[in-house]
Order: C-alpha cells, then structure tokens, then sequence
C-alpha cells in the first residue's frame, strides 16, 4: 500500500508540477480544465443550490425569498428554449479553458445563417467536452465560423431546477431534452440544435484510442429533423474518448448492470473514471478536434413514416463514416482505425 500511495502521489504531484511550471499560462490552463469538470460534473450546480438555502437561512433572507418567488414565474422558460447571453459565452476564462486541451473547431462548409439545422455530436465521452467548449462558448469562434446561427446544446431537465446555476445554464445556450422545448427552439429561425446523440450510453463505452458510437438504434433525432425540415448536420470529436481513463467493464458484469441500472432510473450514467494524476476532476490534455460535416437535406414532413425515418437515418450514417474517414489522418487517427456504429 505504502508503494501505490507513494506512485500515485508522484503522478500526482508530477501533473501539477507540469502545470504550475508553464507559468500563469499553464496555470490557467490547469484551471480551465477543472473548469471544464465542474460545469459537467454539476459541482456548480450543487454549490448555487447549498449557496441558496444558506442564503433563505441568514440575512440574505430576502433577496433569496425574491429569487425563488422568481424562479417560480420563470419556471417555464427552459422548456421555451431557454435564455443565452452573449457576454457569458465570450467571458475571457473559456479561452483558458479551450487553451487546456487545446479545443479546436472545423467547418468544412459554410450554413446558410437563415435556416435552421440539427446538428448529432459524436461520440459523448465522458464528459462531453468537445460539446460544451465549442459550442457553449466563443473560445473556438463559433460565431466567427458560422456567423447568424445560434448553438443550443440539449442537456438532462434536472439540472434546470437546480436555483442559480439554471440561469447560468441557460446563458450559455444549454437547453433541457424535452419535446416542447426543441419544437420551440426550431419554431425560431438560425438555430443550430446540438444533440449529443449517443448520450449517456456512450459515456459509458469511452476506451482510448477506440472510436465507438451508439447510433443504430438512436432516431429520435432523425425524425425531429424531417419533422421541421431542418437539415441533419453530422458533427465528429476527435479525442473526447482520450481526455479520461475508464475501466473496461464487461457486459454482464455486476459493475455494468449496476451502472445499466441507474441509467434507466437517474437519466444519466454514473461512471468509474479518473484523469491525469489519477484525479477525476483534471482530464488529460489531449487535442480535442470537432469537425462539422456537411448538411443532410431533408424534406418537412410533419407526421414521418418510420421507413422514412429509417431512409434518412441511413443516410446520415454514411455521412458520418464519410466524415470520419476523411479528417481521421489529419486529426491523429491511425488510417487502420476504423468507425464503429453500435
């Protein structure tokens, strides 16, 4: 035991001691990347909620009773399409954040700013990094790339009921996966919906140096699309599977049916993980490259027919091995490596 804590504690001490070396930049740096877990892990989200009743329990009593009451008349505007602001997504820290990795973002065609599409992010990851620094933020220049579209990241309801940090959700253009709130996000114009499609499966299949999706089975997105005419836009990271390590459970194990379990009862997966150091809140630093492909046309059809759906959602799978094969090389991946849809 003394042999373990003495390794771990020299990775440890290894991990920060390369961060605090690079000066403030790499300091900055490390704090971009525990930044980055704490929106995901929703630390934020439970430190605004305790912030919250102490506030109602001392003598900020009353601002706090006002907020809630607030909450209350608010309560329907993530279900809306909730509240983005341009100054929290281009805040100075996002920049650190993005530089940690570092991020980086690829338009391989330009949009036309007066529609409307659906963007499926691949694969989750852990942590969904790539998702959130891209297209939560300006850090990569999402606006600069794609000028007039307005990105909304679907994310679980539950965290919308969670005092202050909704607001601060909302700000950065995260939206709850509910029907009434993509129907009303696509009734607008320039809104590029962002649906990490494997969700939370995926997050629990992250080996390094494997490309995996879950997709087979996930059409869902494909109809909401021919729904609203809203063109399918595939959207590939490279690297999210390397950010963190995971042990490789087998089907079947008692570990997996347990994480299976709590899946269908909590929405998400709770996963067994750890980042540089052997830490769970510092993912490693590793290129995090999101390629945005090509549009996929589709037709309005309001009540879709499941071949339908299945014709497109064909399609859109041949989009996205295109998409793969062809930046792969050029993002790191050995050319033998191949896409594997699940």
């Amino acid at each position: 035991l003394g042999g373990v804590g003495g390794s771990f504690g020299g990775r440890i001490s290894g991990d920060f001691g390369e961060i605090l070396s690079g000066g403030l930049g790499g300091f900055w740096g490390g704090f971009g990347g525990i930044l980055l877990t704490i929106d995901h892990l929703s630390m934020t989200g439970q430190l605004c909620t305790v912030l919250f009743v102490l506030a109602l329990r001392g003598p900020l009593w009353l601002p706090a009773l006002l907020y809630g009451l607030w909450l209350l008349a608010d309560r329907d505007t993530p279900r809306r399409g909730g509240r983005p602001c341009a100054w929290v997504r281009a805040w100075p820290v996002w920049n650190h954040f993005r530089d940690y990795f570092p991020i980086s973002l690829i338009r391989t065609v330009p949009l036309d700013p007066g529609r409307n599409y659906v963007f499926g992010f691949h694969p989750h990851g852990v942590l969904a990094s790539g998702a959130f620094g891209n297209f939560c933020t300006e850090a990569t220049g999402f606006g600069r790339l794609f000028p007039g579209l307005r990105p909304r990241l679907l994310t679980l309801p539950c965290w919308f009921r969670l005092p202050l940090f909704r607001d601060y959700a909302m700000a950065g253009g995260l939206c709850p996966v509910s029907r009434r709130c993509l129907d009303a996000v696509l009734a607008r114009r320039s809104q590029a919906l962002l649906i990490v499609v494997g969700g939370a499966a995926e997050a629990l299949e992250g080996t390094p140096g494997r490309h995996r999706v879950t997709l087979r089975q996930r059409r869902g997105f494909v109809r909401l699309a021919l729904r609203h005419g809203a063109p399918l836009v595939p959207v590939y990271v490279f690297g999210e599977q390397d950010a963190f390590r995971a042990p490789a459970l087998a089907e079947g194990s008692l570990l997996r049916r347990l994480q299976r379990g709590l899946k269908r009862i909590l929405g998400f997966a709770p996963c067994i993980f750890w980042g540089r150091g052997g830490l769970p809140f510092l993912p490693f630093r590793v290129p995090l490259t999101v390629v945005v492909g090509t549009p996929l046309e589709v037709p309005r059809v309001p009540r879709p027919s499941p071949e339908l759906v299945a014709h497109y959602h064909e399609l859109y799978v041949q989009r996205l091995q295109e998409l793969f094969e062809r930046h792969k090389v050029a993002c790191g991946v050995p050319p033998e490596t191949p896409l594997i849809i699940a």
